[in-house]
């Protein structure tokens, strides 16, 4: 008689990329870097690249950006892709990220990657929060 396994069987664990990278890509509700695929929204930060939801991606809202706050000492500009359609970032976000000392900018999510991959081959403490895009 075969006996049940003992491990944790399958382990989802959060998409996470250890390390910086350009996009590569984006469309069809994900993005391509660094030789792979995420499907969904990402964050791209100091520490690495991270699948991101935000609870309303019409109206990010702090806790959306907890990551970023929590490595504000490594960021100076924060590239926010709001989607095919630019919205602002609203107005406590905005101001809690200036008290982080981290200067926002809303865009599409495509001049989002974009200026993230020049900043990023620049050097600049760049890191962006891409909503994907159909």
């Amino acid at each position: 008689m075969a006996q049940a396994p003992t491990g944790p069987g399958i382990v989802i664990r959060q998409a996470h990329f250890p390390g910086r990278a350009p996009i590569d890509a984006y469309g069809n509700g994900g993005f391509r870097f660094a030789d792979m695929s995420h499907r969904g929204s990402i964050l791209c930060l100091p520490s690495g690249i991270y699948g991101w939801e935000p609870k309303d991606p019409a109206a990010i809202d702090i806790d959306d950006l907890a990551r970023v706050f929590a490595e504000s000492d490594d960021i100076e500009i924060l590239l926010v892709g709001m989607g095919r359609d630019l919205r602002p970032i609203p107005k406590p976000v905005r101001e809690a990220l200036r008290a982080a000392g981290i200067s926002s900018d809303p865009m599409s999510t495509g001049a989002a990657l974009r200026t993230f991959n020049v900043l990023l081959a620049d050097g600049r403490a760049v890191a962006a929060a891409l909503i994907a895009v159909e």
